[in-house]
């Protein structure tokens, strides 16, 4: 299948993307394009014009900055798979990252792309929200801070605006433990059921599960301390992969497992 007509532009800076998406209002921006393109091809989405980012300096790269990690929207799956500042402070990343995909899709599809496109499916959504993460979303009228519990408002839809860009993660480095246990599709590799569980440094725990509904969300019942009936089926996708009633019972399995581990 083929996509709509479209426009290409290439930026070298967060500045000229913001110019470009203020001159085309219903532009997407294409990062490793992973998700945009097929989205694209299936018509789904047919955007004016396409702003390719994936070569601005500053948007790539994971860092510590006192007790918070910052992960550069354009960072790909595979760089965070391989991280070793990850791989010591916030496991569960690097766990999710080799867990997506094939390898083509982690060296080229990236973080920010994943988390701003929010397929309802995808493995990050999940992480961030149990992680407490913040997303550093711009404009050309500046920048704002929004948190993980804000940011996913809906299947496809976040926090970010028209005229907006996500350029940063900003994950706390003091989580104590984590895991993340996904039951996936055999092809595509999506979660059909994703649930991640982390225990913060002051005692508390977050829970989230993604691929059961419109968008990934917290699972209070089990912060709480619940492991059964965590959610109902009634809130639940059903699709041609798994009914309501069988993800219902696949959060139950899959929350078993995380905390098991964690």
């Amino acid at each position: 299948m083929y996509t709509a007509e479209f426009d290409y532009k290439k930026v070298s800076s967060v500045a000229d993307a913001l110019a470009a998406l203020k001159a085309h209002p219903d532009a997407k921006l294409l990062a490793g394009g992973h998700s945009l393109i097929p989205t694209m091809k299936l018509r789904l989405a047919s955007p004016s014009a396409l702003i390719d980012v994936s070569s601005i300096p500053g948007l790539k790269g994971i860092r510590l900055e006192g007790d918070v990690i910052v992960i550069g929207a354009m960072t790909t799956h595979r760089d965070i798979e391989h991280s070793s500042l990850l791989k010591d402070k916030c496991p569960i990343l690097p766990e999710q990252a080799a867990l997506i995909g094939d390898p083509m899709v982690r060296n080229k599809g990236t973080i920010g792309g994943s988390l701003a496109h929010a397929d309802p499916a995808a493995d990050y959504p999940a992480s961030m929200l149990a992680l407490g993460a913040k997303m550093k979303i711009e404009s050309s009228s500046g920048a704002r801070v929004v948190t993980a519990d804000d940011f996913f408002v809906g299947m496809f839809q976040t926090a970010v605006a028209e005229g907006e860009m996500l350029t940063e993660i900003h994950i706390p480095a003091n989580t104590k433990s984590s895991a993340y246990e996904k039951f996936a599709h055999p092809a595509s590799r999506y979660a059909i059921v994703g649930v991640a569980v982390v225990k913060h440094a002051d005692g508390t725990t977050r829970a989230a599960l993604t691929g059961a509904g419109a968008s990934a969300v917290r699972l209070p019942k089990l912060e709480a301390g619940s492991i059964s009936s965590l959610v109902s089926a009634a809130d639940l996708l059903s699709d041609n992969f798994a009914s309501a009633e069988y993800r219902a019972h696949l959060v139950d399995v899959m929350a078993k497992k995380a905390l098991a581990r964690v």
